[in-house]
């Protein structure tokens, strides 16, 4: 396994490491599930420019990367709408998309044909990611009894970005590889 999809795997692993610590009343847990995210946000960027840089793309970085990316966010949606900072239904919408462009990868994943992230699809993690650590460190400074002005405003403008831009790229997906769902084959 090369050191891109080792640092996908190590993404994987601090999942359950975030969920606990923002899940239980740990102390400064809302805290370290924050570092424990953006620590994990940045292993996405430079495992992607290791793959690239050293020529080692393999189709398991290109399934297995994504999903990594899906599960943090998710976990980090589910602990915002827990603590009353997004709705759910952002997140319905956030995974709808990505169970869709899933849906599309293994349809062509059955034909031979493996999709790779669009810039779209690219540009969708990073704002969900953002959004995601604003919402996060709205958590944390609540948390020590700061009040940051406008932090809570911010989150929701950067969600709301987060939706449009997921959508964008949900469609940028089905019309792109409108072949892979072509009915007439």
């Amino acid at each position: 396994m090369n050191l891109a999809n080792k640092l996908t795997m190590i993404r994987i692993f601090l999942i359950p490491i975030f969920i606990i610590f923002i899940t239980f009343p740990i102390s400064n847990g809302v805290i370290i599930a924050t570092a424990i995210f953006i620590i994990a946000s940045l292993t996405d960027k430079l495992d992607g420019y290791i793959a690239r840089k050293r020529n080692e793309i393999t189709n398991f970085g290109k399934f297995m990367d994504p999903l990594a990316d899906k599960l943090l966010v998710t976990a980090a949606l589910l602990a915002l709408v827990d603590f009353g900072l997004i709705r759910g239904w952002i997140v319905v919408v956030i995974l709808a998309r990505e169970f869709a462009v899933s849906g599309l990868r293994t349809i062509a994943a059955s034909n031979g044909k493996v999709i790779a992230a669009s810039m779209w699809g690219k540009v969708k993690t990073v704002i969900q990611m953002v959004a995601t650590i604003a919402g996060l460190l709205v958590m944390s400074f609540e948390s020590l009894s700061i009040s940051i002005p406008y932090l809570r405003e911010l989150t929701s403008i950067l969600m709301m970005l987060a939706v449009i831009i997921t959508i964008i790229s949900g469609v940028d997906y089905f019309v792109k590889n409108s072949d892979v769902i072509d009915t007439k084959k």
